[in-house]
C-alpha cells in the first residue's frame, strides 16, 4: 500500500466487535480477541507503509474489568503474550510502542515487559504504536489535572493541560474510527479526540484490514475540517 496524500498524522481506533464476531461463528469469546490481535498486526502494517506517524489503540478500557474474570485473565495473558511475540519485529521496523492508561492494577509481569518493550524502542521513530490499556478518557483528564496541583504554580491553560495528559507530547487526533457499528466515543481520548473526524464503521474488528483502513482514510480526504468552527 502507497502513502497517500493527506494522510492523517495521529488515528485512534476503538477496537469493537470481537465478542460479536465470535458469537456469529459460534465461538468463544476469546477467540474473536485473538482474531482481533491478528488484525491489529495487519493494521500497525499498513499504517506505517501509508504515512501515519501516530497509531493509538484502545485495547483495554477501565470499565472491561466488569466483564467475566475469565475473559478478563484470557485478554491479559494474550496482551502478554502478544507482546512478546511481536516486539522485536515493531523494533526491527524502526515502530516506537508506548502504552498509556492505568497501570497499577496490571500483574508485575505484564508490567515489566510493557517496560522493557518501551525502552527497546524508545528511540524508534518511522511511527508510534500508542495502545491504551486500563485506559479511560475521565481518568486521563483527572490525572492531568492531578499533576497540574501539584506544581508550585498551577496553570490551568488548554496548552499546558494538555502536556499533562498521558499523550501530551503527541499530536491531537486527527481520524477517531470506531469498528462494529456501534456509534459512540466509551470515554476515549476525550480531550484528545475535540476536533478529530469521526469516522464509524459496521465492519467488526476481525474483519477489519488494509482495505477497510484505506476506505476510512479516503473518506478522512472528503472532510473539510473546521478546528471548532461551526459557522
Amino acid at each position: 500500500m502507497t502513502k497517500q496524500n493527506n494522510v492523517p498524522t495521529h488515528v485512534a481506533i476503538v477496537m469493537d466487535g470481537n465478542g460479536r464476531w465470535a458469537k456469529k461463528r459460534f465461538l468463544p469469546r476469546i477467540m474473536g480477541h485473538k482474531a482481533g490481535a491478528d488484525t491489529v498486526k495487519e493494521i500497525i502494517q499498513a499504517s506505517a507503509e501509508i504515512g501515519i506517524k501516530v497509531l493509538t489503540l484502545f485495547a483495554f478500557s477501565s470499565e472491561n474489568w466488569r466483564r467475566p474474570q475469565e475473559e478478563v485473565d484470557h485478554l491479559m495473558s494474550m496482551f502478554l503474550t502478544r507482546l512478546e511475540q511481536e516486539i522485536s519485529e515493531l523494533n526491527a521496523n524502526n515502530i516506537r510502542i508506548r502504552f498509556i492508561g492505568d497501570h497499577s492494577q496490571l500483574n508485575a509481569n505484564l508490567q515489566q515487559r510493557i517496560q522493557e518493550a518501551e525502552t527497546l524502542t524508545c528511540q524508534n521513530h518511522h511511527m508510534q504504536v500508542v495502545v491504551a490499556l486500563n485506559y479511560g478518557g475521565q481518568w486521563d483528564i483527572l490525572q492531568a489535572c492531578e499533576k497540574i496541583c501539584h506544581e508550585a504554580k498551577p496553570e490551568f491553560t488548554p496548552e499546558n493541560f494538555q502536556m499533562h495528559l498521558s499523550t501530551g507530547d503527541l499530536p491531537p487526533v486527527d481520524l477517531f474510527i470506531r469498528t462494529s457499528g456501534e456509534i459512540r466515543i466509551s470515554n476515549f481520548l476525550l480531550w484528545q479526540i475535540a476536533y478529530a473526524e469521526l469516522y464509524f464503521t459496521d465492519t467488526l474488528w476481525p474483519d477489519f484490514d488494509a482495505a477497510g483502513l484505506k476506505k476510512a482514510l479516503e473518506e478522512y480526504t472528503k472532510r473539510q475540517r473546521r478546528f471548532g468552527d461551526v459557522g
